[in-house]
C-alpha cells in the first residue's frame, strides 16, 4: 500500500545548529548541509530538538531554516522543525518555513501542555488549515510528557496534509498499530528500532 509521505522515506538527518562566539555559525551550517548531500542523505531536518530549537531565539530559528533551505537549493528534502506548544507560534513558524521553500514541516507534539486527544487534533488541524505544506508529526513523549496514542494519530492522519510521523516512543507495538491504522509513512525516531521498523513498513 502506498503511504502518504513516501517523499520523506529514507534517511533524514536531524542536523545540529553550530554556534561560534554566541551566534549561529552560518558558514559551518552551510558546510554541514553540503556534506550531508555529498554523503547521499535523503533529507535534512533543521531546528528539530537535535538542532536545539527549544533554546534558539525566534530570529535564530528562522535564520537556520532559511540558510538550510537556501543551501539545499532543491538538492535534498528539507523538513523544517516548526512545532511548538503554542499553536499560533507553530503556524507562524510553518508559514516562514514554507516561504523559504521547505518541503515539509516536522511538528513535535505540543510539549508541557499535555493536551487531550481532542487537543492534539485541534492543534494540528489549525496548523494544516493555515499553511498548505506536508506535515510530519513528531511523537516523543519522553520529551513532551504526553504520548500521542495510535487512535489519536489515526484521527490526525485524516487531515490531508499530515503525511508522516516520526515515532520516538520506543514502542514497536505503538509503531505497528500506527502502521495498521493509518497510511502515514512512519519514520523511526529511535536508532535501535530503525531496522525493525523498516521490516514492518
Amino acid at each position: 500500500m502506498a503511504r502518504k509521505g513516501e517523499q520523506f522515506a529514507g534517511l533524514t538527518v536531524a542536523i545540529v545548529t553550530p554556534f561560534k562566539d554566541g551566534k549561529v555559525d552560518e558558514a559551518a551550517l552551510r558546510k554541514a548541509v553540503d556534506w550531508q548531500i555529498e554523503q547521499g542523505t535523503n533529507g535534512l531536518c533543521p531546528v528539530g530538538t537535535t538542532g536545539e530549537s527549544p533554546t534558539l531565539t525566534h530570529e535564530e530559528h528562522n535564520r537556520v531554516i532559511a540558510i538550510v533551505c537556501e543551501q539545499a537549493a532543491g538538492r535534498i528534502k528539507v523538513m523544517a522543525g516548526t512545532g511548538s506548544n503554542s499553536t499560533q507560534e507553530a503556524i507562524e513558524s510553518t508559514r516562514f518555513a514554507k516561504s523559504c521553500g521547505a518541503d515539509g514541516a516536522m511538528m513535535v507534539a505540543p510539549y508541557y501542555n499535555k493536551p487531550t486527544g481532542e487537543g492534539f487534533y485541534q492543534h494540528y488541524r489549525a496548523i494544516a488549515e493555515a499553511v498548505d505544506i506536508p506535515i510530519i508529526l513528531y511523537n516523543i513523549p519522553g520529551r513532551t510528557a504526553k504520548n500521542m496514542e495510535p487512535d489519536v494519530v489515526a484521527r490526525i492522519a485524516e487531515i490531508p496534509t499530515v503525511v508522516a510521523i516520526k515515532e520516538a516512543t520506543g514502542s514497536m507495538d505503538q509503531a505497528s498499530h500506527t502502521l495498521a491504522q493509518t497510511n502515514l509513512t512512519v519514520l523511526s525516531g529511535d536508532d535501535s528500532l530503525t531496522l525493525p521498523l523498516l521490516s514492518m513498513g
